[in-house]
């Protein structure tokens, strides 16, 4: 599974084995169930409240509740909101941002502008940091050394260029959030277990990020279908690496549906050639008239055959 996780305290370092054996503790006073509860007693509750957080959500999460009520909002968190509105968080996106990532407000604001900073310094823009904070909400609260070491690891790994690396995680900006194993595991697969070179993965990973977080399992599973089945080789599969993105099922229902026809032709050196990104990305509707030369309804008939 995929999540981010928190760093425990703005001030204590843990590694990512111990990140992954946090166990969430009930949140609050055993006295009262919600942070609602909370609300009336509570002015900075209440104007998160009015800001859209969700809080309960905010409660699921570990040590949050507490964290809320100890905050004073005109000491605390009004700062945390002007530094989240220059960062570029639109104001009718504070609350969800706030539901998703609620520690952000316990956070130093003099840790929190060094991290924008360092990103500065690594030539990302301003819309660019916006758009990764806002879609990986734990972003700031890991320090400049783990960021620094996480573009270092992609950058690394897969060899990719200053300016690659970047776009790589303004694409996918959990990257630098999430844990690492998946991560690692997945490059080891396309290795060894499907065969990419090296160069074959950095084009794959560049083109579509996701196939780093993805399901293990699913990645096999859809490789065996293209590879051995469908005979895809690997430097086809290395300019349409989109098709892992796919649905195997869609991919077996619309290559059996070609077959069926006489149209299976995924050599780019035939006339009847069909490339895999249309085999996999276009609407049923365009797929049949289009690739198939077929109506709709032969391909809904074709499948009851199925």
């Amino acid at each position: 599974d995929w999540d981010d996780i928190p760093p425990s305290s703005a001030l204590e370092v843990i590694s990512e084995e111990e990140a992954v054996q946090i166990i969430a503790e009930p949140l609050l006073p055993i006295q009262s169930s919600t942070l609602r509860d909370y609300v009336d007693h509570s002015e900075t509750l209440a104007k998160l409240v009015h800001l859209g957080v969700d809080l309960s959500q905010v409660e699921k999460r570990q040590k949050a509740g507490q964290l809320l009520l100890t905050l004073d909002f005109e000491k605390d968190v009004k700062k945390i909101l002007l530094f989240l509105k220059d960062v570029g968080i639109e104001d009718n996106q504070l609350g969800l941002f706030l539901t998703k990532n609620p520690y952000i407000l316990g956070e130093d604001l003099e840790a929190l502008e060094t991290r924008v900073a360092y990103l500065k310094s690594k030539k990302f823009g301003q819309s660019e940091i916006a758009q990764m904070v806002s879609r990986a909400p734990y972003l700031l609260l890991f320090s400049v050394e783990r960021l620094d070491n996480r573009l270092g690891f992609f950058k690394n790994e897969l060899g990719l260029s200053v300016k690659k690396t970047k776009d790589l995680v303004i694409r996918l900006p959990r990257l630098l959030t999430g844990k690492l194993e998946p991560v690692k595991e997945n490059l080891q697969v396309c290795q060894i277990e499907l065969g990419f070179q090296r160069n074959e993965i950095q084009q794959i990973v560049y083109k579509t990020p996701k196939i780093l977080t993805a399901s293990k399992k699913r990645l096999k599973q859809t490789f065996d279908y293209l590879h051995n089945i469908m005979g895809i080789p690997h430097h086809m599969l290395t300019r349409f690496p989109q098709v892992f993105n796919s649905k195997l099922l869609r991919i077996r229902e619309r290559h059996m549906f070609l077959a069926f026809l006489g149209r299976a032709q995924y050599d780019p050196a035939q006339p009847s050639y069909i490339p895999l990104d249309q085999l996999v990305s276009l609407p049923d509707e365009v797929f049949c008239t289009e690739v198939a030369k077929a109506s709709m309804q032969d391909f809904e008939n074709f499948l009851k055959t199925l």
